[in-house]
């Protein structure tokens, strides 16, 4: 079958269809699991290949019954649909879990010959029996079980702490006044109540001006607490236990932590990997960082001589008046070039042309009506599609991120995926436009990735400390003249000159070691709170940011409760740094221009198209022609 004979998704039309794709459609898809399962429990003449095609059928049928379901759990507005489809996520991830301590199943593949495989399979049937291992497999009975257990419990625990962060909304009313120096039109889509007040919410439209734009200390402090306490106190006792649910489960399997557990299979290897590369990133940023934070402190000075500590709430606006200010950057002036629809059309018009591909769009059902829907077209071929929700409301996954939502299998699925996003609907800021670069990285990485006949190497499914990597990669061009000049325009027409940008790229680079420092601090609290279990996690998680960044968090807040990584990312938040060392080396390969075409293509070839079916390091070596290093990361820090 040819790709272009593939259909996509069709989905419902109604309340009642909607509640049958979150519920029904999954179900169906784990009754398909047990079948396989018991054929291949039967299975005593088949060969390894045959033997692996049906383990495949298990893992299309798996992806396709969480994918689904996720996503409708963070995005749909029905929060019927909504509760539903979490309920069917729970289900798959246990049946997902139970399987690997199945001993029947294990026993299919342990006994399996392995001689005549190809690369492709031999490396599938090796993930499989180390899945198996890691799963708990060979434990004695009272073990497995506990592992059983403990695995459900931890996906209960995630769904929950997930769901509070997302229906976990903020609202503060601060007076008129409070909105000095934020942009007109943000002042105008806030009206003033009776009493001379202005509601603003912990959503992302309204979070990000504040913390860039309000002069008045207070508004910004009011706001980053309110965001620092979101989802508090309910994940706090659903955090604690997480983290300890993971400790045990870890010991049982033989890990000497959950950060031994998660790093088996990344590229760091290990825990201590972790703490070492946490010390180079602390050596490499430490002097720069006290020399930025000795002007942010007196820049704030200027404004409020006994201000004490520069804090969180602090940051952004501090860099954005510098940078105004020495550096003749108007963050409200380069907003001005930005409207929402030409972002909109400009990344998918830079990434069509950058990665030789076409997105047509579609007119389709979606699960709201903001969501536009695009067929991705190479060659006059459809090899996917994609569908893009970016802007808030009640009930929605409330950050930016890309999520799955069908899996590519050669000649049988097409890849589709989403983006949920928070973006508003007028003028964006710069760094939203380089987050939706960022985001649509994930979203071509998915696509250009998901044309496997092994669905386990589909779409992005490398090692999860390098997936960031490409998308890292992709913000460059929010950064290039001629990629801004071919989309932006301000009210009169007029695109975004080449000398603002080139100024924007040098004011870039100031603040820019305490920037590492603060993804520093998310590091740290993310390993800590997993390797120490404190049993108060607010003042280790206080004490963390405040002795990792000279930038001080606003005391007495629970920003652990608010940070969603800690249910996928677990004790691996590092992976933002780690990827970005890789990403700032493949862009070196990028010198004959962000669009050279031939260096776009090998770098589709040779990076997103494999998926996970080559380890991360031979698909950058693959590109680079070496090893990747960290000197090209140390050189940006360093602002060179």
């Amino acid at each position: 079958m040819s790709t272009d004979a593939l259909e996509p998704l069709s989905f419902p039309t109604d309340a009642e269809g909607w509640l049958a794709f979150a519920s029904d459609r999954p179900a169906e898809r784990i009754a398909r699991v047990a079948r396989i399962d018991a054929e291949l429990k039967g299975a005593h003449d088949l060969s390894t290949v045959a033997l692996l095609e049906l383990w495949n059928d298990t893992e299309i049928a798996l992806a396709e019954a969480l994918s689904g379901a996720y996503l409708l759990s963070e995005a749909h507005p029905d929060p019927a649909v909504r509760e539903a489809a979490e309920a069917q996520v729970q289900a798959v991830e246990a049946l997902s879990s139970s399987r690997l301590l199945d001993r029947e199943l294990w026993a299919v593949f342990a006994d399996a010959d392995a001689t005549g495989l190809d690369d492709a399979a031999a490396r599938l049937l090796a993930h499989l029996l180390r899945d198996f291992r890691r799963g708990g497999v060979d434990l004695d009975d009272d073990a497995r079980e506990r592992v059983r257990a403990l695995t459900d419990r931890d996906t209960e625990l995630s769904l929950t702490f997930s769901r509070n962060v997302r229906d976990g909304r903020r609202e503060i009313t601060v007076p008129a006044a409070g909105l000095a120096g934020l942009p007109q039109d943000f002042v105008d889509a806030h009206p003033v109540d009776a009493d001379g007040r202005v509601t603003l919410t912990t959503e992302y439209t309204d979070l990000m001006p504040v913390r860039e734009y309000a002069s008045d200390r207070d508004t910004r402090i009011a706001l980053l607490s309110a965001y620092n306490d979101l989802a508090w106190p309910d994940n706090d006792a659903v955090l604690a236990e997480l983290l300890a649910v993971r400790a045990e489960r870890a010991e049982l399997l033989g890990f000497g932590g959950w950060a031994d557990y998660e790093t088996e299979t990344r590229m760091i290897g290990s825990g201590a990997g972790i703490l070492a590369f946490l010390s180079r990133l602390d050596a490499a940023s430490a002097d720069a960082a006290a020399a930025e934070y000795a002007r942010l402190e007196e820049r704030l000075r200027r404004d409020i001589p006994d201000a004490g500590p520069v804090t969180i709430a602090d940051f952004w606006y501090l860099l954005s008046a510098l940078k105004r200010e020495e550096y003749d950057v108007d963050a409200q002036l380069v907003r001005s070039y930005f409207p929402f629809d030409r972002v909109k059309r400009g990344v998918l018009d830079v990434t069509a042309r950058l990665l030789g591909v076409e997105y047509v769009p579609v007119d389709v059902p979606t699960w709201h009506e903001d969501v536009s829907s695009f067929d991705v077209v190479r060659d006059g071929v459809r090899i996917g599609r994609i569908h893009l929700d970016l802007h808030p409301r009640d009930g929605k996954f409330n950050h930016a991120a890309c999520f799955p939502l069908a899996p590519g299998v050669t000649g049988r699925s097409l890849p589709e995926a989403v983006l949920l996003c928070n973006f508003s609907r007028g003028l964006l800021e710069h760094d939203e436009v380089v987050t939706y670069f960022h985001e649509f990285g994930h979203l071509v990485h998915d696509i250009l990735g998901g044309d496997h006949r092994w669905v386990r190497f589909s779409g992005v499914a490398t090692e999860w400390d390098f997936v960031e990597a490409p998308s890292q990669l992709l913000e460059e061009w929010a950064w290039d003249a001629d990629v801004l000049g071919s989309f932006t325009a301000n009210a009169a027409g007029e695109p975004i000159p080449a000398a603002l940008v080139e100024r924007m790229r040098v004011a870039d680079a100031f603040g820019r070691a305490l920037e590492v420092r603060r993804q520093l601090g998310h590091a740290n609290v993310s390993y800590h709170l997993h390797a120490d279990r404190p049993a108060d996690l607010q003042a280790e998680t206080e004490r963390l940011y405040a002795t990792t960044s000279p930038v001080q968090p606003l005391p007495g807040l629970h920003p652990y409760a608010g940070f969603g990584h800690l249910t996928g990312y677990g004790a691996c938040y590092y992976t933002y740094q780690w990827s970005l060392v890789i990403a700032r080396d493949l862009l070196s390969a990028f010198d004959d221009g962000l669009m050279d075409e031939e260096t776009a293509h090998r770098y589709r070839r040779e990076i997103l198209e494999p998926g996970g079916s080559r380890d991360a390091r031979d698909l950058v070596e693959a590109f680079l022609g070496r090893e990747y290093s960290f000197e090209a990361y140390r050189s940006w820090l360093e602002g060179e």
